[in-house]
């Protein structure tokens, strides 16, 4: 019974959030902001109010104002301001900025906000591990190593916090969920997005220290593609099972490993 209470306590607290978003949308009458709200969608189909509410329950979020700047017409860009706390006592106002695609489609601009694409989760994730960096108090670092909140990246064996929980490993420091563009080297021009997933873990399994011991993990997704592995511990997750990682470690896997330490 006790746990259903804080359910249901938990849910009474997210749909109060998500009616504050929207009655802060209703406030704002300006036919921009209200497209980004009803048209712009993450890849899982979430909406920004959705987002925004959700993140604000995790991370340190505190939701100021919407509005609209820019000259009329293709300049125009809708923004969100928001700071890490209400009573904004650090004076630091952050900025998510969409801007309009020839076609009229609203695009997150802002580099930071770019995890917002792949869901809440990899946002509120992103936000939290700028928090360590940054040196915030009251970090939700559980939120920041619970493995399920990586169930974003998927491989052929599974999603990846899952394959982690029966694969016994718990997160450590650093994480990290953040977006790069994709440059072309030539021309210094924008070709594409690139979002990037690094993991260290500890495995109460038999492996190779290396592995089993602060090891790395590390996906790469570029738009419309699959989330690839790029370490070799990433790699071993993307192939095998859970409990068939290590059957068999290449030498080729050993000397690079040993030429990385």
């Amino acid at each position: 019974m006790a746990r259903r209470r804080a359910q249901w306590f938990r849910l009474g607290l997210l749909l109060a959030c998500c009616a504050g978003v929207a009655s802060s949308v209703r406030a704002n009458d300006s036919a921009l902001v209200h497209k980004v709200k009803s048209t712009w969608r993450a890849q899982d189909g979430e909406t920004v109010e959705q987002i925004i509410c959700r993140v604000s329950q995790v991370a340190h979020l505190a939701p100021r104002t919407w509005g609209v700047a820019g000259r009329a017409g293709r300049n125009q860009y809708v923004f969100f301001s928001w700071t890490r706390h209400g009573d904004n006592r650090s004076n630091e106002t952050y900025v998510i900025t969409w801007k309009f695609s020839p076609d009229g489609t609203p695009e997150i601009a802002s580099t930071y906000a770019k995890p917002m694409e792949l869901g809440w989760r990899a946002f509120a994730l992103s936000l939290i591990a700028a928090e360590v960096t940054d040196g915030e108090k009251d970090v939700n670092r559980r939120f920041l190593h619970d493995p399920v909140n990586f169930n974003f990246v998927t491989t052929p064996q599974g999603k990846l916090g899952d394959l982690l929980g029966r694969g016994r490993c718990t997160i450590v420091g650093p994480v990290g969920v953040d977006y790069q563009p994709k440059m072309d080297d030539a021309n210094q021009t924008t070709k594409g997005d690139l979002w990037r997933v690094l993991l260290l873990v500890n495995c109460n399994i038999p492996g190779p220290d290396y592995f089993t011991r602060k090891g790395v993990i590390t996906f790469e997704k570029r738009e419309r593609q699959d989330w690839e592995p790029q370490s070799l511990f990433a790699r071993r997750i993307a192939t095998f099972p859970p409990g068939f990682w290590f059957d068999h470690i290449e030498q080729n896997e050993r000397d690079a490993l040993e030429s990385a330490r």
